[in-house]
């Protein structure tokens, strides 16, 4: 997985393209936790580019983004990719994050 962050004002934009597997993860979550020191709270996951995600990978995903919330980082999901729509929607995921057709709204609605 390639992840390219955008800065937008005050907001980061994780560009993830690729395979989202578990192994990959760890390099999300260490730029996750590098962002969150510099005390960055709001984040856009622009997921478009993903074409795979396994299961535990999802999981690590999930871990991610729910500890940015617990440490009170906001947290917007953009332009999901038909497969990553399709696993979103079988886990209930699209529940618990807001997700928007692009990265460009989801800057807009913070």
């Amino acid at each position: 997985m390639k992840i390219n962050v955008e800065t937008a004002g005050h907001i980061k934009i994780f560009h993830l393209t690729g395979r989202l597997e578990a192994a990959t993860t760890d390099v999300l979550k260490e730029a996750l936790h590098k962002e969150i020191k510099a005390d960055t709270k709001q984040f856009v996951f622009d997921l478009a580019e993903v074409v795979f995600i396994d299961s535990s990978g999802l999981g690590a995903l999930v871990a991610s983004l729910r500890s940015v919330n617990k440490d009170g980082g906001d947290i917007r999901l953009a332009a999901l990719s038909p497969e990553v729509q399709t696993i979103f929607e079988l886990t209930r995921l699209h529940r618990l994050f807001e997700i928007f057709d692009s990265s460009q709204l989801a800057v807009e609605s913070f």
